[in-house]
C-alpha cells in the first residue's frame, strides 16, 4: 500500500493543504477501482468506512488476493474539512466560490467528443483506451488555478481511468441507500445487496453534474452521439449514502467496510473465500424522479409523524409545523402531507426549518411531474 501526499497552494499568501490518498494493487491489473470519502466534507461516515477498508485490502494484498489496482481517498475533501466558523463545521460549499462540492464538475464529453469523432471504431476496447487516452490528454492540459480547482485537477486524474468509481456519502438522517445510473442496474443491484440499501434511485442526469455522474455520462453521452460506434459504459459510477451525518461509530462502519469489500470480492476485484454470507436481495432500483423530496413552505418547528422506513400514502401527514410567528404563533400546527405512496428513506435532522427546506425524501414508483429537471435535494 503506497501512501501519497500531495500539495494544494492555498488562495491566501503562505496557505497550503495537503491532500493524502492511497493505492493498492499491481499496475498490470485489469480493473480498476477509485474510492473517496467526505466529497461533502460534513458527511464523514465514510471516512471510518475507508480506514476499516483500507486496512482489509492491505491485507488482501499481503495475501495477493488484489485482482484489481485500488486508489482510495479517505478524506477527499481537505478544503471543506477547514471550514469551521463559531464552533462549526460546515463542509458542504467551497467558500470562495459557494460552489457545492459535489456539484458542477466538468463535462467530459463537452471536453473530448469532437476529437474522438473520427477515431472511434467497432472494436470496443479500443474504443475505451481512445476516450480514456482523450480524458488523460485534457486533463493534463488543464491549468487549474485555485485550490478548489487544484483539488479538482488531482481527484479527476486518479479516477479517470476507473472501471467503478463509489463516492461515499451520507444523508441528513437517513436509511442506506444509492444513487446511480440505470444502465449499471445490475451492478448497482449487487452494491445494493452487499450495502444492505433501502433504495437505489436511478437518473442519467441529475442536473447538478455531480462528481460520480462525470465518470458514466461520458460513455452514455459518446454512445448516443456515435450509435453507429460500439462504446460500452466503461465505468461503473455510484454515490453511496452511508445513513445520516450523525452515523458515525466504529462498529457500525467497520461492518459496512466488510459488506464495501464483499461487494469488491463479488465483483471479482478481489480473490479469497467471501468476508461474509452473501446477504439478501433488497429493493430493486426506481427512477429518481419517482422519490418526492418534500418541503416546507414557511418556517417553523417540525414534529414527525413518521420513522424512518415507514410507507406512506398520498396525503399522509409526515409531520407537522408548528407555528413561530403571526397570529398562531407557538399555538397552531400545519400538517405536512405526503404527495405521494413510498418508503420514507430520509429526514432532516434540524427540527427549526425554513422556507424551501426538504424534510423527507419519499421513494416511489411513480414518475412525478413536479421533480422537473434538476432532481437533486440542494
Amino acid at each position: 500500500m503506497k501512501k501519497i501526499v500531495r500539495t494544494i497552494t492555498g488562495d491566501s499568501p503562505g496557505k497550503t493543504t495537503q491532500l493524502v490518498y492511497f493505492k493498492l494493487g499491481s499496475e498490470q491489473a485489469e480493473k480498476k477501482v477509485y474510492l473517496q470519502a467526505a466529497l461533502h466534507a460534513d458527511e464523514q461516515p465514510g471516512i471510518l468506512v475507508l480506514h476499516h477498508l483500507l486496512k482489509l485490502l492491505e491485507q488482501a494484498e499481503a495475501q495477493g488476493f488484489l485482482k484489481a489496482r485500488l486508489v482510495v481517498f479517505p478524506m477527499v475533501n481537505p478544503l471543506g474539512m477547514g471550514d469551521i466558523g463559531f464552533r462549526q463545521h460546515q463542509g458542504r460549499y467551497d467558500r470562495a466560490s459557494g460552489v457545492n462540492f459535489n456539484r458542477n464538475w466538468p463535462d467530459l464529453f463537452k471536453a473530448i467528443h469532437t476529437k474522438l469523432a473520427n477515431q472511434l471504431g467497432d472494436n470496443a476496447a479500443h474504443n475505451i483506451q481512445l476516450v480514456r487516452a482523450a480524458v488523460k490528454d485534457w486533463l493534463k492540459q488543464q491549468q487549474p488555478v485555485n485550490a478548489l480547482q487544484q483539488q479538482r485537477q488531482c481527484v479527476m486524474q486518479e479516477a479517470f481511468d476507473a472501471d467503478y468509481v463509489l463516492d461515499l456519502h451520507c444523508d441528513n438522517e437517513a436509511l442506506p441507500h444509492i444513487f446511480s445510473v440505470p444502465q449499471s442496474a445490475k451492478v448497482m443491484q449487487d452494491l445494493s445487496d452487499w450495502m444492505g440499501a433501502a433504495a437505489t434511485l436511478f437518473a442519467e442526469d441529475s442536473g447538478g453534474y455531480s462528481f460520480d455522474e462525470v465518470w458514466s455520462n461520458v460513455w452514455l453521452d459518446l454512445a448516443k452521439a456515435y450509435p453507429d460506434k460500439v462504446i460500452p459504459l466503461a465505468c461503473h459510477s455510484a454515490t453511496l449514502e452511508y445513513r445520516g451525518q450523525f452515523d458515525t461509530f466504529d462498529a457500525l462502519n467497520q461492518e459496512d467496510a466488510e459488506r464495501l469489500y464483499g461487494f469488491l470480492q463479488s465483483q471479482a476485484l478481489i480473490g479469497g473465500d467471501l468476508i461474509r454470507p452473501r446477504p439478501v436481495a433488497t429493493p430493486a432500483g426506481t427512477d429518481l424522479a419517482a422519490t418526492e423530496m418534500t418541503r416546507v413552505q414557511q418556517a417553523g418547528l417540525l414534529a414527525y409523524k413518521v420513522q424512518l422506513g415507514d410507507a406512506v400514502k398520498k396525503g399522509d401527514v409526515l409531520a407537522d409545523l408548528i407555528a413561530l410567528d403571526g397570529e398562531g404563533a407557538f399555538v397552531e400546527r400545519m400538517p405536512i402531507l405526503a404527495g405521494t405512496d413510498g418508503v420514507i428513506i430520509s429526514r432532516n435532522i434540524h427540527k427549526y426549518v425554513r422556507p424551501g427546506c426538504s424534510i423527507a425524501k419519499i421513494v416511489g414508483k411513480e414518475k412525478l411531474e413536479s421533480r422537473g429537471e434538476y432532481l437533486l435535494e440542494d
